[in-house]
């Protein structure tokens, strides 16, 4: 029999509120409600209304099934019974909580997989949850509020949801219903209002809200649009893109493009540089990078996009984002180069940009032409003296030969063979020299072999257009010639360039981002004798000795010594010494930081101490106190059985504040590393065990050979384990200790049944003052797996936890033979 699914996954509504208190169950309820009337089958599957009387009155016409009740540590709570909404099969359930971690002894750990499972039964779920249980935010809510939140959702499984419903509330209104007593019984209002929901808490979590919310909304919209093909903007926001060139203008369009998207709250800043498919970009990495970090600074972002057409790729850019507004520098071009070379970047981004607005922005270097490299630079001197020579003598040369030969050729293959000799010279000098060679070619060709020779004057109308036709041909070809050999230079340098940063960014990936060694690579790739930091005096130009220096940093010069280098060096040269910036700073940041660790440690340590002395140590002080009062008391005659008891609950109180005291004074010592040992042969069946409320089952302790302990120690650590363990083992359960050798070890394992613990805490519960997994504040200062730890590997073994088969925690103790 084939089983059919649902003709659909079910769709997911979510209330997300900004704080508790807002709302959000009662929307719930009400959403019920309204699908209820309109004929929808609807359950509630859990709700919980916190003896909120007005959203208690809201379940009233409801169907509410039954909750399961499970047990757990001697406390029996209720769930939402998962199995109950599947059979019973509504078309929506109300589900209160997303967040909500279950209590042990179901399948899911988490209600939102609860609710996974009823989607994909093809039931509808409405639930809430608040912008501080998100996973993305949860560190920055406790920023925040200096409060943890314990439990998460995954953003991705609100971000799935059909629809969610922002539940909105300002702050003050809400501290009004709060002190009403609308939200928190009344002896709990005063201290929520002095600490969680202090107005600029609940102000910062309602614009996180918003702000996540309008998030989700525009990547609807986004969706939207290309699902049905939107290509116009809509201005749901202001976002403005600004246009980079790598130019000195920079600078000044990003600060403006700034300025335009502060003035509407909300607007986003999008620095975009268009790079040629050719790769054989004019711009400058080092002002790239710079104008980069300027964008980022102010809060924008900085995109690289490549296209040989610059307007239509930033246009194609700008609607792609959904830009209204694009912010353009004025040209850099001369007024010849404008007439010349017709309308530029700006103008055609202007008559293309449709329903986007257009900024062009003026700056010192508008009109004042293109940061070219000069002539001087694209050849070496040797062939700029060689191309002219070549252009003189070549058409000589090749005229001399076509004399001594004349008859065998006709003008047409003679033409042919000084045309070639003019693109040979463009090969040699450039167009220059190819300039020089045509206008010589064509004198000499001229005067030896167009009739009458021996005279400049042409005698047949068809010789005078070939003359002319042999000049444009020449110069046309000598100029693509020239143009081709100047991009494959200008490529082979890119190319090396490219290569270089790609090796100096793969060292960095690799971790070798150390100063010394940016330093030696540096060194490396430009073939210098040394390169080195050096602090800057303060006096401009380079030091005397001949050394190339490159800023750092407002402090620090890069100082390389060895050979001049070429301009197109020196801009790789500031990719480099950028790099080498940012190492310096990030080992300046290291150190920093290393040198404020131990002060943080010790203030994290301090503060959990001051926390757990104000609870822990003064509850056993206080009964000692209110019992020794008592008893010194002649208001009232104690009976012989009372003053017994009094007196025991005074030197239990006392006993237990000795232990706490003595566990800091051995913490103490062992951070200090002044404990004393007195390693022997010690039996672990010799061991005592502690007195305890739950069975404890040993295996294999007289089997094993003695480890090498300080018998003491090694009762104080088995104490605590099983302290641990007694603690999490429910009700009914034994607790097992046995023993087995492993080589020259001993490996001692403390065996409970309780829910374990996760993977990202195994480490966390071996500090001290950590008492994860306890909601009580019962169970002593959180030193007692710390302590063990540190007793344990101050006699020479290890302490770790591992998974218990079925389920539970076991706690290894590894120690050596005697």
């Amino acid at each position: 029999m084939t089983t059919v699914g649902p003709a659909r996954p079910g769709r997911l509504k979510v209330f997300l509120g900004a704080a508790p208190g807002v709302g959000k169950t009662y929307r719930m309820l009400d959403e019920g409600k309204r699908r209820a009337r309109r004929g929808t089958d609807v359950v509630v599957g859990f709700v919980e209304c916190h003896k909120r009387p007005n959203t208690e009155e809201m379940l009233d016409g409801l169907e509410i099934l039954p909750r399961t009740e499970r047990e757990y540590r001697g406390t029996v709570f209720t769930e939402m019974d998962l199995d109950a909404v599947l059979a019973r099969a509504p078309q929506v359930a109300l589900v209160d909580e997303l967040p909500h971690t279950n209590v042990p002894g179901g399948r899911n750990a988490k209600r939102w997989q609860d609710i996974d499972e009823l989607l994909k039964a093809g039931i509808d779920v409405v639930t809430t949850v608040n912008i501080q249980h998100l996973e993305s935010l949860n560190d920055v809510v406790q920023k925040i509020t200096g409060v943890p939140q314990r439990e998460t959702v995954p953003d991705e499984v609100v971000r799935r949801a059909h629809q969610i419903e922002l539940v909105d509330l300002p702050a003050e209104a809400l501290r009004r219903r709060m002190a009403h007593g609308n939200v928190y019984a009344p002896e709990k209002v005063d201290a929520a209002l002095s600490n969680y929901f202090r107005v600029g808490n609940l102000t910062a979590l309602r614009e996180m809200a918003l702000l996540w919310v309008a998030g989700r909304v525009d990547e609807a919209l986004v969706k939207y649009r290309s699902e049905h093909g939107i290509g116009r903007v809509w201005e749901t926001r202001e976002r403005v893109v600004v246009a980079l060139t790598g130019g000195p203008e920079g600078d000044t369009l990003i600060r403006r493009a700034a300025r335009i998207a502060d003035r509407s709250a909300g607007g986003d800043l999008l620095a975009v540089h268009i790079a040629r498919s050719d790769g054989l970009a004019d711009a400058s990495p080092a002002a790239l990078t710079r104008q980069r970090q300027l964008v980022e600074s102010l809060g924008g972002s900085y995109h690289s996009v490549v296209g040989d057409h610059v307007p239509t790729a930033l246009l194609d850019f700008a609607r792609a984002e959904s830009a209204t507004q694009l912010v353009m520098g004025t040209s850099r071009r001369g007024r010849l180069s404008h007439f010349l070379g017709g309308r530029g970047v700006g103008e055609t981004a202007v008559e293309l940009s449709g329903d986007i607005d257009v900024h062009m922005v003026t700056h010192e270097r508008a009109g004042r032409g293109r940061l070219l490299p000069t002539p001087k630079s694209t050849l070496p001197r040797t062939r700029q003296v060689a191309g002219p020579v070549a252009g003189l003598v070549l058409p000589v040369l090749l005229t001399a030969v076509l004399a001594n030969t004349r008859g065998n050729l006709n003008l047409t293959s003679e033409a042919l063979l000084f045309l070639l000799t003019v693109v040979g010279v463009a090969r040699i000098g450039g167009v220059v020299s190819a300039l020089l060679a045509s206008v010589t070619a064509s004198l000499l060709l001229n005067w030896f072999f167009i009739p009458p020779i021996g005279r400049f004057t042409i005698g047949e109308a068809n010789n005078v257009l070939a003359l002319a036709v042999f000049a444009v041909v020449a110069v046309t070809v000598a100029t693509i010639v020239d143009r081709s050999l100047r991009l494959s230079r200008r490529a082979a340098n890119a190319t090396a360039e490219a290569e270089t940063l790609s090796s100096l960014a793969g060292n960095i990936l690799r971790g070798d981002q150390a100063v010394d060694a940016l330093l030696q690579r540096t060194r490396e790739a430009f073939g210098m004798d040394s390169a080195e930091l050096a602090v800057r005096s303060g006096e401009p130009g380079e030091p005397g000795d001949g050394a190339i220096t490159v800023p750092v940093g407002p402090d620090d010069l890069l100082v390389l010594r060895g050979r001049r280098l070429a301009a197109s060096e020196r801009r790789v040269l500031t990719a480099f010494a950028g790099h080498v910036a940012a190492a310096l700073e990030r080992a300046r940041l290291a150190e920093a930081a290393a040198e404020v660790e131990p002060v943080k440690a010790a203030d994290r340590m301090r503060t959990a101490l001051l926390q757990a002395v104000s609870h822990d140590l003064r509850t056993p002080l206080a009964g000692a106190w209110a019992a020794v009062s008592s008893l010194r008391s002649h208001d009232v005659e104690f009976s012989d059985d009372d003053r017994d008891e009094l007196l025991a609950t005074a030197e239990e109180s006392l006993d237990r504040l000795n232990r706490l005291v003595d566990n800091l004074l051995d913490l103490s010592r062992l951070q200090a590393g002044a404990l004393t040992l007195h390693l022997q042969p010690t039996a672990l069946a010799d061991v005592p065990l502690p007195d305890s409320p739950v069975d404890i089952v040993t295996q294999g302790l007289d089997d094993i050979p003695p480890v090498l302990a300080d018998p003491p120690l090694l009762v104080r650590v088995v104490a605590n384990l099983v302290a641990n363990a007694v603690r999490h083992t429910p009700v009914g359960k034994p607790v097992l200790i046995s023993a087995s050798t492993l080589g020259s070890r001993v490996e001692l394992r403390i065996v409970d049944r309780g829910p374990g613990l996760p993977h990202q805490d195994r480490d966390r519960v071996f500090e001290p003052f950590q008492r994860l997994g306890d909601t009580d504040n019962t169970t002593g200062l959180g030193l007692g797996l710390a302590l063990s730890r540190g007793l344990t590997e101050a006699m020479g073994g290890t302490l770790f936890p591992e998974d218990t088969p079925g389920e539970g925690l076991t706690m290894v103790v590894s120690l050596a033979c005697a």
